[in-house]
């Protein structure tokens, strides 16, 4: 009567241990997924072996948005992936595609990029979990209204030199372009828009 005893007691202790361990091993993602209002945009981890890959890196966290873009009568998406196996050393793929599925935009940020300046010059932001947290809040934020505006070039804006004139022209002209603003690898500040007489997007750099 002894050994039954034994066994349950020896499993229970088993199965305590394990929830103990995985209660410690809870990620940053997961901790964030009450952290901002919208539920919707937030991420949260898939379970364990069940991630998608995305030529062969993980897809750890994605948001998107529709937005008018390439053409006024439609809407185009807007999509920002994380990919890579720790938040804070991921690539963010920004993906812009229109309503037919073709991309129009394809363009890789590091995960860095993604902190505000305000979790910057946080001192509590120091840590690793801290500055995951920053970048995941920062995508849940990277497709707001304000981020998009309309004409995309103001009557004052200064053409770039990078730019050449048959562009900055196309640009100038059709005051319906819609401008999408975001920073750009290196802590930049760009402006991208689809010039429909040129039939592709382009990037502004502030």
């Amino acid at each position: 009567m002894k050994t039954p005893s034994f066994k349950i007691a020896a499993l229970a202790f088993v199965a305590g241990g394990l929830a103990l361990q995985l209660t410690s091993c809870v990620s940053t993602e997961r901790e964030v997924s009450s952290s901002t209002v919208d539920p919707r945009a937030t991420y949260t981890p898939p379970a364990a072996g069940d991630r998608t890959r995305v030529n062969g890196r993980t897809v750890l966290n994605t948001v998107s948005r529709t937005h008018s873009f390439s053409r006024p009568d439609t809407k185009d998406n807007f999509i920002l992936q994380l990919r890579g196996p720790r938040v804070l050393t991921a690539q963010a793929h920004l993906i812009v595609t229109s309503s037919t599925g073709d991309t129009l935009r394809h363009e890789v940020l590091p995960a860095r990029a993604l902190i505000s300046e305000r979790a910057l010059i946080d001192p509590q932001a120091s840590t690793v979990r801290e500055k995951e947290i920053a970048i995941l809040q920062g995508m849940n934020s990277f497709f707001a209204d304000g981020r998009f505006s309309q004409p995309a070039l103001m009557p004052d804006a200064r053409q770039p030199a990078e730019m050449d004139s048959k562009t900055w022209a196309a640009l100038r002209e059709d005051p319906s372009i819609v401008g999408f603003d975001y920073v750009g690898a290196g802590g930049s500040e760009r402006r991208m828009a689809y010039v429909p007489k040129l039939q592709k997007a382009v990037v502004i750099n502030q």
